[in-house]
């Protein structure tokens, strides 16, 4: 059919890809905010206001559904956190974790994208990140949130300004709580591209072309997983391009 049509099939699909992941993201953070409280959004206003958000950044009411079932069926023990280690492409060492209700299945699916993309899975990393409370955001300035946070008696270890004018809170996994409470009382339209507890890695991997390539696709096979919740890896590549 020619190659502008071959240009317009890649862009649609990577368009769609894009979607899926932040909805996947979305849905993610859901999952996390139901599985702390309660699944039920009516007894649980943090989670419904998350859930407000993801309706109006047009999250699929199917994605918001299916995230709420799974914390119910957490809660209800029909659903199982799994969490695998390995090295991906290029050395670059990855953390995934699941939910599901066939531990089998998840582990087999696992270790295939690892296989399928020069990858091996059941190797111990987890001692390159160390775990953190990190909130990314835009709506206010660093000198603002940090007036707001210290009028609320926090005091984080780092905050600052990344290249896109977001701000960026770094502190111990115990505070995150008070953090997200002072700033959901500063009465700011914030709007946040991180928020919570991550796993932050403490050196990164360089990949080559041939390798990228492997990395993405490996990236893309864990992102139309439904079991995976989050995949943690310390490649060095640009933000944006993890989030595509």
């Amino acid at each position: 059919m020619g190659r502008a049509h071959e240009v317009r099939a890649a862009s649609m699909a990577k368009t769609a890809l894009m979607k899926s992941k932040k909805y996947s993201k979305w849905g993610k953070e859901i999952l996390d905010c139901a599985k702390a409280g309660d699944p039920n959004p009516d007894m649980n206003q943090p989670l419904k206001k998350l859930i407000e958000r993801a309706k109006k950044d047009q999250c699929p009411a199917e994605v918001i559904k299916r995230a709420l079932e799974k914390a119910s069926g957490l809660k209800s023990g029909n659903m199982k956190e799994t969490h695998y280690e390995g090295y991906g492409p290029g050395k670059v060492a990855v953390m995934v974790d699941c939910l599901t209700d066939n531990v089998n299945r998840t582990f087999t699916d696992v270790r295939q994208i690892f296989s399928k993309t020069g990858g091996t899975v059941g190797t111990n990393v987890g001692h390159l990140f160390a775990r953190r409370a990190k909130f990314v955001f835009s709506g206010m300035t660093e000198d603002e949130t940090l007036e707001v946070l210290m009028g609320a008696d926090v005091f984080p270890e780092e905050t600052s300004t990344d290249e896109d004018g977001n701000v960026v809170i770094l502190d111990d996994p115990k505070n995150a709580s008070a953090i997200s409470d002072a700033l959901d009382a500063s009465g700011k339209e914030l709007d946040f591209k991180e928020q919570g507890v991550s796993m932050i890695a403490s050196m990164y991997v360089d990949l080559d072309e041939e390798a990228k390539a492997k990395f993405d696709r490996m990236m893309e096979m864990f992102a139309e997983n439904e079991d995976v919740q989050d995949v943690t890896h310390n490649a060095n590549i640009a933000e944006e391009e993890d989030e595509e």
